[in-house]
């Protein structure tokens, strides 16, 4: 019964996190989507420490490689595996510089998981706090955990990549 008190606190702080976030800046806009993939995670009680490997799809379809250091102060009980985070990126311009989203970001985010997970972290920060990252889906993973707290995301760019392309897509103009 306390998984589920845990897990019902989880989802609350959630709704809370993603009522907050969707106060966005004005004037900004979506200039492409960071996905970030994972393994294994343990939790510390009063925090952890993810890794992930990222790309960025820009709107005008470059790739960019990232590397992801996720740091959760707060309740972290448990542990997850193949850990997948999509964030859609806004700025206060259409056009982000090639490893212009290094940097330090901070926010808030929910996870919970028994067996499937969902989850969900709101952070902005990068170069002069220009950049904000709003969950594009629920953050997916699997394992068994409760978390929920203060989040840093540093992120530190790998440069282009090639194979990769941002998919458009099509509009049916009726």
């Amino acid at each position: 019964m306390r998984l589920s008190k845990m897990i019902g606190l989880a989802a609350v702080a959630l709704s809370a996190s993603v009522a907050t976030a969707n106060a966005q800046q004005p004037g900004q806009v979506q200039v492409g989507v960071l996905e970030c993939r994972g393994g294994q995670n343990v939790g510390y009680v009063l925090g952890s420490n993810a890794h992930l490997n990222c790309v960025f799809q820009s709107a005008g379809g470059r790739a960019e490689g990232y590397v992801a250091n996720i740091r959760r102060f707060g309740l972290d009980l448990g542990f997850t595996d193949n850990t997948t985070v999509q964030w859609a990126i806004y700025a206060p311009t259409t056009r982000v510089p090639r490893g212009g989203l290094a940097g330090q970001y901070g926010g808030v985010g929910t996870n919970a998981s028994v067996g499937v997970g969902f989850g969900g972290n709101f952070l902005v920060g990068g170069p002069n706090n220009l950049y904000g990252l709003q969950p594009v889906s629920v953050q997916g993973q699997t394992g068994l955990n409760v978390a929920s707290g203060v989040v840093q995301l540093q992120l530190e760019s790998t440069g282009p990549l090639s194979g990769h392309r941002y998919k458009k897509q099509r509009r049916n103009r009726n």
